[in-house]
C-alpha cells in the first residue's frame, strides 16, 4: 500500500509514546504504518514528565510537544490537564503549518477543539474512538449535566470527521447513534508482537504466580483482585501488580493493611518491554472490567498483552470478553466477583493448569490480536477519506 508522498498528516494527542498507556502504542504503530504508506506523518503531544535528572531526550522523530497540566501522580487527566492540551493543541492546528489531513485521539475536549480548528482551516480529520467517553462519564458520579456536555462534545467530534476508527463493533454501533452519518471502520485492538512475544525458556525467567499490568481506573475494578488475594491462604500466591490510576493508591493500602506486602508487590507503571518481560514470567495474569460501568463492550488491552506472550488470563468481567476468553480457552473468564475471582486464581494455579494453555494461547494470539493487521486496516481508511493533494 502506498500513498502520495505529497500527503501530510498529524496525529493528535494528549499522550504518546515513550509515556506508557495503550494509546500511545497503538498511535505508536499507526505512525509507524502510516509513514510506511509513504505518508508523511508527524505527532502533537504533551510534553513528557520529568524523570529524575530532568527530562530525557525525545526518542521519536517528528514529534512535536507542548507543555501541560498533569495531575499529582503525573498523568494528564481531568478536564483542567486535558484543556492545557487542547487549547494549545487548537491553536497549532488553526495557525501552524497546513497539513493534509489530522488523526485525534479523545477525550472529546481534544475531538471538539481540534476538529472545530481543523474544519476552520477546511482539513479533513479521522477521530480513533477507542471508546465512548460519555458513556462511561454516565457512569460515574459526575453529574448529569457534566454527562450531557460530554455526550454532546463527543457527538460534535465524531460528527465533524470524515472518518472514524473504532476498536470493537460495539464502540461502531454506539458511534453509529451519536453521529449516524459517520463512516466508521471498525480496526479490532492490537498488540505489538515484536515486543510482546513469546517467553522461550520459562526455567530461567524467574517465574511469579500471578501478575496484573496496566491501569487500575474506577471502571476497571481492579480492586476485587486484592480482595481475593485477601481471601487466598496467607502466602500462597506471589503476585506483581504493576500501574497506576484513580485505585492504586487504595489498593497499595489495603494490600499494606491486610498485610501482603511480602507476597504482593506493587510498581509503578513501566515501559512496554518491561511490562512484557513481567507477563512473560508471569504463570496467569489478571485483567478486570467493572459491569455497568459504561465500557462493558471494551476489551482491556492487558488481557491481549497477556495472551501475546502466551501467558494465559484470568478475566473478571462483564461479556463479550468473559465468553471470548472461555471459548477460546485463553483462561479462565469469570464474573467480576470476589469469590469468583479467588476460585479462579486457585485453579489456574493448581496442577499447571496455566502452564498447560501456554502454546494454545500464543497461537491464538498470532491469528488475532497482531497489531500490524490492526495498523494495516487502520491506514487504508484514513486514506480512504483524505482527499489526495494536487498540484
Amino acid at each position: 500500500m502506498t500513498a502520495s508522498p505529497q500527503l501530510r498528516l498529524r496525529v493528535v494527542s494528549r499522550i504518546y509514546a515513550p509515556e506508557p498507556s495503550a494509546a500511545s502504542q497503538r498511535l505508536l504503530s499507526l505512525v509507524r504504518g502510516l509513514r510506511d504508506a509513504g505518508v508523511q506523518t508527524t505527532v502533537l503531544s504533551a510534553r513528557l514528565p520529568k524523570r529524575a535528572g530532568g527530562a530525557a531526550p525525545e526518542p521519536h522523530p517528528g514529534v512535536a510537544r507542548v507543555r501541560v497540566l498533569r495531575d499529582s501522580a503525573g498523568y494528564v487527566r481531568g478536564y483542567l490537564p486535558y484543556l492545557s492540551f487542547d487549547v494549545q493543541a487548537a491553536m497549532r492546528v488553526l495557525l501552524g503549518r497546513r497539513t493534509d489531513a489530522i488523526v485525534i485521539e479523545p477525550p472529546p475536549t481534544t475531538g471538539l477543539l481540534v476538529g472545530v480548528a481543523a474544519r476552520l482551516r477546511r482539513i479533513p480529520y479521522v477521530y480513533y474512538a477507542a471508546d465512548i467517553w460519555s458513556d462511561a462519564s454516565a457512569q460515574t458520579s459526575a453529574h448529569p449535566l457534566v454527562v450531557r456536555v460530554v455526550r454532546w462534545m463527543e457527538s460534535l467530534a465524531i460528527r465533524g470527521a470524515s472518518g472514524v476508527l473504532a476498536v470493537t463493533e460495539q464502540v461502531s454501533e454506539r458511534v453509529g447513534e451519536l453521529a449516524p452519518a459517520a463512516s466508521v471502520t471498525v480496526v479490532g485492538h492490537g498488540v505489538d508482537m515484536d515486543v510482546y512475544t513469546p517467553r522461550i525458556d520459562p526455567e530461567t525467567d524467574g517465574p511469579v504466580d500471578l501478575v496484573y499490568v496496566g491501569s487500575a481506573s474506577e471502571w476497571h475494578g481492579a480492586g476485587v483482585l486484592v480482595d481475593a488475594l485477601c481471601m487466598l491462604p496467607a502466602g500462597s500466591v506471589d503476585a506483581i501488580l504493576v500501574g497506576q490510576g484513580s485505585e492504586w493508591a487504595a489498593m497499595q493500602e489495603q494490600v499494606r493493611e491486610a498485610g501482603l506486602g511480602e507476597h504482593v508487590r506493587m510498581l509503578s507503571t513501566v515501559p512496554s518491554a518491561e511490562a512484557a518481560e513481567w507477563l512473560r514470567r508471569a504463570r496467569v495474569s489478571v485483567a478486570t472490567l467493572r459491569p455497568g460501568a459504561g465500557y462493558d463492550f471494551a476489551v482491556p488491552t492487558k488481557l491481549y498483552s497477556s495472551v501475546a506472550v502466551g501467558t494465559p488470563v484470568i478475566y473478571a468481567g462483564p461479556d463479550p470478553v468473559r465468553a471470548l476468553v472461555n471459548e477460546e480457552q485463553l483462561g479462565w473468564g469469570v464474573e467480576h466477583d470476589v469469590d469468583a475471582l479467588a476460585a479462579a486464581i486457585r485453579n489456574a494455579l493448581s496442577d499447571g493448569a496455566a502452564e498447560k494453555l501456554r502454546e494454545r494461547v500464543a497461537a491464538w494470539a498470532r491469528e488475532n490480536v497482531s497489531a500490524s493487521s490492526v495498523v494495516d486496516r487502520s491506514v487504508a481508511a484514513i486514506l480512504r477519506v483524505i482527499p489526495r493533494p494536487t498540484g
